[in-house]
């Protein structure tokens, strides 16, 4: 997949980007990162990107033709996803990164200041993506958090096969907890089912888990969860016995 960010500040992006799982996916050609600082397609002799907006108000705004030399001069066909990064657009989740890990490219503008020129985001912008109900400073962040979530999901980034399906959120539940040795941490075991070795009755163990998990830390993940009736049994039984669940 290739993906490129227009951004005030490409050296943002240097560690986050080239460290851990990021660097094994552009050193397996599996993830092309291009940085594109957005003042190289400023015009004015002062390479200026933002204005004061019109009506008055607090804050710069950054500006339409800047923005739209920025993307046109990357922008290769109409089906490449522009993405801006807002606290205005849709909430991201593992759903959205599976969905634009289908796509062979990928564009994002990180904002600034008091955000960008309303004409930007209806001429140029296919997508606005959140990380959160706040604003951050800019866009970088949240941009480094989705490519890091998207590149997940790509084939053969993650060491074992299907990996990234068994992360938290991948079947609407959060993962259960995993142990490794010592067998005994200060009078702390590795639960006995885990020592057996018996495949299946792992899977069954690590599935029931992470519903109590979920119960526990985000219930109302369970309301869209896709549970057999067994689990869902299960899940009674377990409002039972720790509270009941409420909406």
């Amino acid at each position: 997949m290739r993906v490129d960010v227009l951004t005030l500040f490409p050296e943002a992006f240097e560690g986050p980007m080239t460290t851990s799982m990021m660097w094994k996916a552009r050193d397996r050609g599996l993830l092309d990162l291009h940085l594109h600082n957005i003042r190289d397609h400023s015009t004015d002799k002062h390479r200026a990107v933002d204005d004061t907006p019109y009506g008055g108000g607090g804050g710069m705004l950054m500006k339409v033709d800047v923005i739209a030399n920025a993307i046109e001069a990357v922008k290769d066909t109409d089906q490449t996803p522009v993405i801006y990064l807002s606290p205005q657009g849709r909430l991201f989740s593992h759903a959205i990164a599976a969905e634009l890990a289908q796509h062979p490219r990928l564009i994002f503008l990180c904002g600034h200041y008091e955000g960008i020129d309303e004409r930007a985001v209806d001429l140029l912008i296919t997508d606005m993506i959140s990380i959160g109900d706040y604003v951050l400073t800019g866009g970088e962040l949240a941009a480094m958090v989705v490519i890091d979530a998207v590149t997940r999901q790509l084939p053969g980034v993650l060491g074992a096969e299907g990996a990234h399906e068994r992360d938290s959120h991948a079947d609407g539940l959060l993962e259960g907890p995993h142990y490794t040795r010592p067998q005994n941490f200060r009078g702390l075991e590795v639960p006995e089912v885990l020592q057996r070795g018996h495949h299946a009755e792992i899977e069954t163990w690590r599935r029931e888990q992470a519903i109590r998990r979920t119960w526990r830390n985000r219930p109302e993940l369970l309301f869209k969860a896709v549970l057999s009736e067994d689990e869902r049994y299960l899940l009674a039984k377990i409002a039972l016995d720790e509270g009941s669940l409420s909406r």
